[in-house]
């Protein structure tokens, strides 16, 4: 596995890179919540538009932490997240869609794939996992946002399948980061998530750890797996290994915080 590094950009911007990516030159990064503008309980580097915070200094966060990757905000491209395994095709005509204004988001979807040059696709997370997928042989890329509901349905899987689909994209050329989320130190589920579990992955005892009547989860595990299982070698796929619940002051975590807390971003673009 690649490493996962943090950045201090020169606009004050904190944010983290996959080698395993930059090594090919693929602009992306996952945004912490250090170098923004939002205040409490938003503070400081909040990119969510849909959760309170005020408007103005969530888009002024999102050029920041676009300007410290080194991409156009305006033309990035957004969905209304709903934990469901809804996968978009963008194309160069839906740029800029949510990038300022959230109702303007695409609806009801939380995956992109694209092979347009230059179109960066963005998603937002508080413990979710996020997932980024780049084929350097066919030259497209895919991001997912992987909560419980979206592991168990595998959609980071189905992310690099519609990208088969539309791209031709060789799964075993895919290299994959998956980012900061919520740790199986901290992610405790009860019995009707063991039991999606259970329909989802044949192995899934591989996956939690018994505490009480409740279970720690996995979800990197079960990103991973899924992953494999269309033949990502390990070697391609870099975890960062960081859970957001156990440095809530370095990024946000919707159940630590009592789900009062901002979001970060994972970004990336041809």
């Amino acid at each position: 596995m690649g490493d996962f590094v943090l950045k201090h950009s020169t606009n004050g911007v904190w944010f983290g890179e996959f080698t395993i990516l930059s090594a090919k030159g693929i602009k992306h990064g996952i945004s912490t919540r250090l170098g923004g503008q939002s205040t409490l309980p938003f503070a400081s580097l909040n990119l969510g538009l849909h959760i309170g915070d005020d408007a103005d200094a969530a888009w002024k966060n999102r050029q920041a932490f676009c300007h410290a990757v080194g991409l156009p905000a305006e033309k990035v491209i957004t969905a209304e997240q709903v934990h469901g395994d809804m996968i978009q095709k963008v194309f160069l005509q839906d740029a800029g869609r949510g990038a300022q204004h959230y109702h303007e988001s695409i609806k009801g979807t939380d995956a992109l794939i694209t092979n347009v040059p230059d179109l960066p696709l963005m998603l937002f997370f508080a413990d979710c996992v996020p997932v980024i997928i780049f084929d350097p042989v066919g030259k497209a890329i895919g991001i997912s946002h992987a909560g419980w509901k979206g592991t168990v349905a595998k959609i980071g899987q189905k992310t690099v399948l519609a990208m088969q689909e539309q791209y031709n994209t060789n799964p075993a050329d895919c290299l994959v980061g998956i980012g900061p989320s919520i740790g199986p130190c901290c992610y405790e589920v009860d019995g009707f998530v063991i039991e999606k579990l259970q329909a989802s992955f044949h192995n899934w005892e591989e996956l939690v750890t018994p505490s009480g009547d409740h279970w720690q989860l996995n979800l990197w595990e079960a990103n991973r797996q899924q992953l494999r299982e269309i033949g990502i070698a390990d070697d391609n796929i870099s975890v960062s290994g960081i859970c957001t619940a156990c440095n809530t002051q370095i990024f946000y975590s919707h159940r630590a915080e009592a789900g009062r807390t901002g979001r970060i971003g994972a970004i990336i673009a041809l």
